[in-house]
């Protein structure tokens, strides 16, 4: 026998979408919705009818798509695209920003730009600990990026990584701690330097969420760096 839906299992499924749709904007942003449908295995009228809604509440909004430099450019008009807005975002939290932007200020005002740079040096540390460097092992660059995406998501980064051209891309869709970072810089500037040791590569940040940027994006071009 067939079961009928009744209300709320109607609002119990519709929910668990919106939250699919919720991380996967967390995660793909910039994305389309058939692009969400064909992930979901939905259709693409109900999920731009979740994608209305989320707009209507200003969790989302219209995107500039995804741009490859090393595709060709096709004719006609692009898809729509969305992604999460800040309100979005704070769904999936920024405890103790507050706390943590007074505490660095203190930091500041008893240790100097030292102190915090050294602060931040020994977080992204701890956040990467257990990733081995490239050059240490015979794992390639692309191993070690996806090592470090592990790393990061773990501790609330959403981070992916894709091949882009003849380089990789690990990109952030989540930041947790964009607010505090947006004020010290040095964070950023210590995870930078930190992903760049463990590949054993240049690397070439190119946004950050802190900057207001979507996503935190950084470029690997596939040229290694000699190790003395």
């Amino acid at each position: 026998m067939e079961r009928v839906l009744n209300d709320r299992d109607v609002h119990a499924v519709d929910g668990d979408t919106r939250r699919k749709i919720l991380l996967i904007l967390l995660e793909r942003a910039p994305v389309t919705a058939s692009e969400i449908a064909d992930e979901l295995q939905l259709s693409t009228v109900g999920v731009r009818r979740h994608l209305d809604n989320l707009v209507e509440e200003e969790l989302a909004e219209a995107a500039a798509p995804r741009q490859n430099p090393y595709e060709p450019k096709t004719r006609g008009r692009p898809a729509k695209s969305y992604r999460l807005t800040d309100k979005g975002r704070s769904i999936f939290g920024h405890e103790y920003d507050l706390l943590a932007v007074a505490a660095l200020h203190t930091l500041r005002d008893v240790g100097g730009d030292m102190a915090v740079r050294k602060f931040a040096q020994k977080r992204i540390a701890t956040i990467v600990e257990g990733v081995t460097p490239g050059h240490e092992s015979d794992q390639s660059i692309e191993d070690t990026a996806k090592s470090l995406v592990e790393a990061f998501s773990r501790h609330g980064y959403a981070a992916t990584v894709e091949t882009v051209g003849n380089g990789l891309q690990i990109c952030q869709h989540h930041c947790p701690i964009s607010s505090v970072a947006s004020e010290f810089p040095e964070l950023c500037e210590a995870e930078h330097q930190a992903v760049s040791e463990l590949l054993g590569q240049h690397t070439q940040p190119l946004a950050t969420i802190a900057d207001g940027h979507g996503i935190c994006t950084t470029n690997i071009p596939l040229t290694p760096i000699k190790h003395s």
